[in-house]
């Protein structure tokens, strides 16, 4: 389509290139001059938090597999006693921060915690030379701590991958007596591997960008690099490094897992609705899933929830304080600012495409959902490149009209923290605009255009009217998304400015989790929101 005014070409490929700003703004950066504080890093500890970072994600991606491929299979494959409760109850864990769920369990089996207070008790042991137990604040206790939060990546995705397999084949295989299994081993599990990789794909992303969880257990990751670089070194050219370092790692790895499956192409006949072929599980057998199915259940958030209920109720006079309620105040208005501009530019840049319709509009689109894939951390020193940039150079304007100095306009304020929001998230708010835009037939187009409506007034009178609840999800996924941000809000917050991820870990790192709990809680039940739209949208689709 030809433009009489090339305002929405404009606006959508203005917007895409705003977000994509801070991805280009590491690399460029990063081919700077190698100053001496990264040629330190490189000769003394860097070879270390490489493979440590590299431990934690294998180790953390072979445990989520444990977990989340056999509670899957169960779900989608064999009759339990309550599975409808199961079937939620088994992504609940993705709404409690890892964080929060390591202090928790660091609390409990510590050498001071219950647990070993009472194995001491028991065995009548004195001193920790008597027995030997694991420590959990290690790699291998990140990695198991990790796990557990992040497993419904892969339970969510491998169970609509084996509930969408085909019919004839699960038949095929009962016909040739293969066990259940068997036919879990040859036959659904290589069938269900593209949508098995993108989930530890996903798992192997959250850990690499994860810092509250390895900060606290004294893991030394590239994200512990590139927090300490900065905060500690005031060095963001090193910073940037550390950082392309591990956008070059997320590129590779989404790499591979394409690369992997290049040449697999599955063509498979979906079950019809009333076609049960599930196993019907009985004996020790029944009995074995559900322990582990609410097993993981209750060590993943149940009992973990139970805790902070615990200590929210009797710290509550000392927790409900005007901090809380204050902090609580910064988290709503800098989320809700960051949905609402998340879900204007999404719009702008879905609709731009839908007018132009050629190939090279959804550039735009690309481009704005980039920022999903970098971690926290990384995100908030590719913010910080441009904005420094764009203060010094406004303070100058400023200064040479004779107008004073306005300071830190940019990256001093809640505007950097809004716009890593917005970068972070607003591949959220796109995909969810997308596809309402998508369910409108182009004949409703045709037919405004016929009646004289400008791209503008069509927008406003026929599409927005008919994507309102695409947009209110959009808005809600990124405004919860937000809220629980914790590695961008830690580097990017302003002086003296709190939200609840940072109130919460600072007192937890502080040894003070009581405290913690009761905006650790909300944070949780603000969590559990886009748990039941997706849980509810999978209902739907089968």
């Amino acid at each position: 389509m030809k433009y009489r005014f090339p305002l929405w070409l404009t606006t959508g490929w203005g917007f895409g290139l705003l977000l994509v700003l801070p991805i280009l703004a590491i690399f460029y950066t990063a081919l700077g001059a190698t100053d001496q504080v990264f040629s330190h890093l490189m000769d003394t500890v860097m070879g270390v938090y490489t493979l440590n970072t590299l431990g934690l994600v294998l180790g953390t991606s072979f445990l989520a597999a444990l977990f989340g491929l056999p509670c899957a299979w169960l779900m989608a494959m064999c009759r339990l006693p309550g599975e409808k409760w199961l079937q939620w109850a088994l992504v609940l864990p993705l709404a409690m921060p890892g964080y929060i769920i390591g202090y928790i369990y660091t609390d409990w089996f510590d050498f001071a915690g219950p647990v070993q207070i009472f194995l001491r008790d028991l065995f009548g042991w004195q001193s920790y030379q008597d027995y030997w137990f694991p420590d959990i604040r290690t790699l291998g206790g990140a990695c198991l701590i990790l796990a557990l939060v992040l497993y419904p990546y892969v339970y969510l995705l491998a169970r609509t991958a084996f509930m969408e397999q085909s019919a004839s084949l699960l038949q095929s295989a009962r016909l040739l007596r293969c066990s259940p299994f068997e036919s879990f081993r040859r036959i659904s599990l290589p069938l269900a591997r593209p949508s098995i990789a993108v989930g530890l794909s996903l798992v192997a992303m959250e850990t690499l960008g994860d810092f509250g969880t390895v900060s606290y257990f004294a893991v030394h990751s590239l994200t512990t690099a590139v927090y300490d670089t900065w905060l500690g070194y005031s060095n963001l050219n090193a910073a940037a490094k550390i950082s392309a370092m591990m956008l070059l790692a997320i590129f590779l790895l989404i790499s591979a897992e394409r690369f992997s499956r290049r040449r697999q192409k599955l063509f498979q006949q979906h079950r019809e609705p009333n076609e049960d072929l599930r196993y019907p599980l009985s004996g020790w057998k029944k009995w074995l899933a559900l322990c582990w199915c609410w097993g993981l259940i209750g060590f993943a958030f149940a009992m973990p929830l139970m805790q902070l209920m615990y200590y929210a109720w009797h710290y509550l006079a000392q927790s409900w304080t005007t901090e809380f309620r204050d902090y609580s105040l910064n988290s709503l208005m800098v989320s809700l600012t960051a949905s609402l501009i998340a879900v204007v530019v999404a719009l702008l840049v879905n609709f731009y495409h839908r007018l132009d319709g050629r190939r090279a509009s959804l550039a735009p689109m690309r481009m704005t959902t980039m920022g999903y894939a970098v971690p926290g951390t990384v995100l908030a020193i590719g913010v910080m490149i441009p904005l420094t940039s764009a203060d010094h150079l406004l303070n100058t304007i400023t200064q040479a009209m004779g107008w004073g100095r306005p300071g830190l306009v940019f990256s001093g304020t809640m505007f950097a923290m809004i716009f890593a929001f917005v970068v972070r998230f607003g591949a959220v708010a796109v995909g969810s605009i997308e596809s309402s835009l998508a369910k409108i037939p182009p004949s409703l187009d045709m037919a405004a255009k016929t009646m004289g409506c400008a791209p503008a007034a069509m927008l406003r009178r026929v599409h927005l009217p008919l994507i309102r609840r695409g947009c209110l999800v959009a808005g809600l996924l990124v405004f919860i998304e937000s809220m629980k941000e914790l590695n961008a809000a830690l580097l990017l917050r302003p002086f003296n400015f709190e939200t609840l991820a940072t109130y919460v870990f600072n007192y937890a790192s502080d040894e003070q989790l009581e405290l913690a709990a009761l905006p650790a809680i909300l944070l949780v039940l603000v969590g559990l929101v886009p748990l039941v739209v997706v849980n509810r949208s999978l209902e739907q689709s089968h």
